[in-house]
């Protein structure tokens, strides 16, 4: 959480833009660029442009283009780690377009090791858990980073690009609620804001509104995600009415670092890629006791190993024991992970490091058709919280980037062929309705304490393994919360805070009733009163109505 705003007034003069895009990762970032060359473009970003999950992405970016691998064997493996829960249409038109999505990177800016060499089969490629070859590009060991910065120079040279920051959305603009209903459908017209450093709202008209506002690692209380990953993009899309998909797929990464000082660092599955093992605190390798991949095993597989042998020995921890490849290959692979572990008192080099599971990647988010639209014409989502159908029931390592900058791709073409589908909506000023509320400490009390009790809740009850009594438990009280801050919202004076917390809830809730419909066992999903799934037997798409299931 970020800080209280304390005086608010709003603006009576709405803005219009052509493409409205919420949310400044790698997908936001990259719908810009390709939306600027046919559109004007605002950017919203809820702090400053550079707070992502994008930004900390360590591994690198999935493609093919070695000359030993081929397009079939990386849509194999993306099909297998989501346990069979996957739209094959959607894996082939995201896996084909790897390449020239690469190419773009790298007229954007970003330069990838071994880039010096003129093939691409000769880059200094990665390889990672689920992957049948080397198929990661990377920067060393902060890729999303290196991409990140490269996108945001395009970004601000940019012509037709204005940002936005410190302005966190509210809910987003129908056409029902403009009381401009006319066409028979529902209408995403843009969004409100809330601006936070100048205490005023604002209201955002679009053509065209895009939702990249990232994932929701933050409902658990152990998380590698950035503060701000609170899924304020599903909770809005459904309140304005979209179905939300396959919540209950949020991948754990198997290896976050185990300490007090930097709880959400992660440790790059690149490192396990290179020969790291991983062991109990009596320094005996145990992944290969639980799958036969070992370290390399898809990543819900591995997270629920290390979780398995952390209970079986009571140990708060498991420990990556990479010191056998030396101190000069380490330095040059992962300088990043190297200075910043060295820093809290671990050379990797010479040291064992302490590793446990925690909440990284949603696979499942608004749920979207291949070109990113949602159910609401005039809105899209892109990235981590869209349910395109690419992860199935889960992610294959490395495929999050490429994602974004497909389904940038495909979004911003479909817009550009389909001009009609998008007029101009008409301005409405926003009025809204607040009672203010004095007692300042006591209200940041008070969420600081829902905040905590959500994600607390969500970690036991709802985390790497779950049963029906846990799920239903954390369904009734998650209510019980959801109830308590509707009434803060509704009657105290509305903040950052208040609209994280909201938000959070909303998802938290999402989540558990996914988890609760879905039958089986399979991929990240695991019920110990479940069978596991048999391929074929689970529905790909575990979609919520929106406020079907509130009762």
């Amino acid at each position: 959480m970020r800080s209280m705003v304390t005086s608010q007034k709003s603006l009576n003069q709405p803005q219009l833009t052509e493409v409205l895009i919420i949310g400044t990762g790698v997908a936001g970032l990259a719908t810009a660029l390709k939306m600027a060359e046919f559109k004007n473009v605002t950017l919203v970003a809820k702090c400053e442009a550079q707070g992502t999950n994008s930004a900390m992405a360590q591994g690198g970016i999935a493609s093919v283009v070695a000359s030993d691998d081929d397009f079939s064997k990386h849509i194999e493996d993306t099909l297998l780690a989501g346990d069979g829960l996957c739209d094959p249409k959607v894996v082939e038109k995201v896996v084909n377009c790897g390449p020239d999505r690469i190419a773009e990177l790298e007229q954007w800016g970003v330069l990838f090791d071994g880039e010096e060499k003129p093939e691409h089969q000769d880059k200094n490629l990665n390889r990672e858990g689920g992957h049948s070859h080397r198929r990661i590009l990377h920067v060393q060991d902060h890729t999303g980073l290196a991409i990140h910065e490269s996108l945001m120079k395009c970004v601000h040279a940019h012509p037709n690009i204005r940002v936005l920051e410190h302005m966190i959305a509210i809910d987003l603009i129908t056409e029902h609620q403009s009381q401009s209903f006319s066409t028979g459908a529902d209408r995403c017209l843009g969004a409100h804001f809330l601006d936070i450093n100048k205490h005023e709202f604002a209201s955002l008209f679009a053509q065209v509104t895009i939702l990249a506002t990232g994932g929701a690692g933050k409902t658990y209380l152990y998380t590698s995600n950035w503060e701000g990953a609170t899924g304020d993009g599903i909770a809005m899309a459904y309140r304005a009415g979209c179905r939300i998909a396959n919540m209950e797929f949020m991948q754990f990464h198997p290896t976050c670092l185990y300490h007090q000082k930097a709880r959400n660092f992660l440790i790059s599955e690149a490192l396990r890629g290179e020969g790291a093992e991983l062991v109990n605190q009596d320094g005996v390798a145990f992944a290969y006791d639980y799958d036969v991949a070992g370290p390399l095993a898809p990543r819900d597989r591995v997270a629920r190993a290390i979780d398995a042998e952390m209970k079986k020995s009571g140990a708060e921890c498991v420990y990556l024991d990479i010191r056998h490849k030396g101190k000069e290959f380490i330095l040059a692979q992962f300088p990043s992970i190297y200075d910043k572990c060295f820093s809290l008192g671990f050379d990797i080099s010479q040291d064992l490091l302490p590793v446990v599971p925690a909440a990284h990647y949603l696979c499942g988010g608004v749920l979207t058709d291949e070109f990113g639209q949602t159910d609401l014409r005039g809105l899209f989502a892109v990235g981590e919280c869209a349910n395109t159908g690419l992860h199935g029931a889960n992610r294959l390592a490395s495929n999050s980037l490429l994602e974004c900058l497909a389904f940038s791709h495909f979004a911003s073409e479909f817009v550009r062929g389909h001009d009609d589908l998008f007029p101009t909506p008409e301005l409405k000023p926003w009025q809204p309705s607040l009672t203010l509320h004095k007692d300042k400490d006591d209200e940041l009390m008070l969420i600081t304490h829902l905040w905590d009790e959500i994600r607390t809740c969500m970690w036991n009850y709802v985390g790497i393994v779950r049963s029906n009594k846990r799920l239903q438990r954390a369904l009734t009280r998650i209510k019980n919360i959801e109830a308590e801050i509707s009434e803060y919202y509704t009657n105290f004076e509305i903040n950052s805070d208040i609209i994280e917390l909201r938000n959070l809830a909303t998802v938290a809730r999402l989540t558990v009733q996914c988890a609760i419909h879905r039958q089986s066992s399979v991929g990240t999903h695991y019920n110990v009163n479940s069978e596991t799934a048999k391929p074929g037997s689970e529905p790909v798409i575990n979609a919520i109505l929106p406020n079907s299931l509130n009762s």
